[in-house]
């Protein structure tokens, strides 16, 4: 499997000592970016400009710490798995804007801060999963939907705190304004199958048990559970639905980013320039396409062969991600309003 083969290459620490006199071409990274997602890419960026790349990586506590360390930070680069940690550094001041043709020209403008503070770098579809059995083609075509009473105990989802809901719930308040969003939203949790609970995955799995009939799931799960060799049942979980890209009629289906910025004191803030242009170009964007099943967001750059039979040419959402995430606190405040976790 793909995944195996990307540990043939010399594994990083997850918690290096960054050292940022020893050396004046290298860059230092924060990233909440799993290791084997970003080494290969680091691997080949080293060889091609002989900059040294360094990494911390956490699943939590990196926005924290670099607040926290300030004008001594020894950190260039934020990389995150979700809009949500960029628009919180962003509101914090953590970041310096980077101008770029290169960034640019290879990332549309929904997908960048409008004053460059941030760019994306991957992007994901937050996904209707429909039963192949009890839920008929076209039956659901849009987010608006799942408020129907008709789906009454037959959603399923993860927490509506957890970031990939907020960020849809953003969108909702972002199109529709907040006293609308609050009454979809309120409808949203009378059709819950059970209390909100587990990851994306698990919602298909629900789904294959015959709990729920719709979930709501991000695009890259599909080909992770498609390929799970240790948990070959997940297979069979995909199998059993369908792949709604709501919205197709109007606005589009919701995307969501993984992206990076430039901190604001960066040590080599040209090194760290290089390297998110880098990560913009095509070699980058097609090995994120192969190792996760996310979507270049380079124009024109292939996806994944194995999803692009599930999702080629569907429509995406053109609002600026800017927009969305200004709307997360106020999600926030809505889910806990509505009971919706309860």
């Amino acid at each position: 499997m793909l995944r195996k083969s990307l540990f043939a290459f010399a594994t990083l620490t997850t918690a290096l000592t960054f050292n940022t006199a020893a050396q004046a071409e290298e860059v230092n990274i924060y990233s909440y970016r799993q290791t084997f997602l970003i080494e290969p890419l680091l691997k080949a960026f080293s060889e091609q400009t002989g900059i040294k790349t360094n990494v911390v990586f956490a699943k939590k506590g990196l926005l924290e710490r670099l607040e926290h360390e300030g004008r001594n930070s020894p950190a260039d680069i934020l990389l995150t798995s979700d809009i949500g940690p960029l628009f919180d550094a962003t509101e914090k001041d953590l970041f310096a804007p980077l101008s770029s043709d290169i960034v640019n020209q290879n990332v549309p403008a929904q997908y960048r801060d409008p004053e460059g503070r941030w760019i994306g770098l991957t992007s994901r579809a937050r996904l209707i999963y429909a039963s192949k059995d009890r839920v008929k083609e076209g039956e659901i075509t849009s987010y608006e939907e799942l408020a129907d009473p008709k789906w009454k105990g037959r959603i399923c989802t993860r927490s509506g705190k957890h970031t990939y809901n907020l960020s849809l719930i953003g969108s909702m308040i972002a199109h529709h304004g907040e006293a609308e969003a609050e009454i979809w939203l309120s409808a949203v949790k009378e059709n819950l199958a059970q209390k909100p609970q587990g990851n994306d995955r698990a919602q298909v799995k629900a789904i294959k048990e015959g709990v729920c009939d719709l979930a709501l799931g991000n695009s890259y799960y599909f080909g992770h559970m498609l390929t799970n060799e240790k948990e070959p049942e997940q297979k069979a979980w995909a199998e059993s639905v369908n792949l709604v890209f709501p919205n197709q009629n109007d606005r589009g289906t919701h995307m969501n980013i993984s992206g990076a910025g430039v901190t604001k004191y960066a040590p080599h803030p040209e090194a760290a320039k290089k390297l998110i242009e880098f990560l913009t170009q095509e070699q980058a964007q097609r090995y994120y396409a192969d190792a996760n099943f996310e979507f270049p967001v380079r124009p024109d750059t292939p996806r994944s062969a194995l999803i692009e039979k599930y999702m080629s040419n569907f429509k995406g959402d053109s609002i600026n991600l800017q927009e969305v995430s200004a709307q997360r606190s106020a999600a926030a405040k809505l889910v806990d309003k509505v009971g919706f976790d309860n």
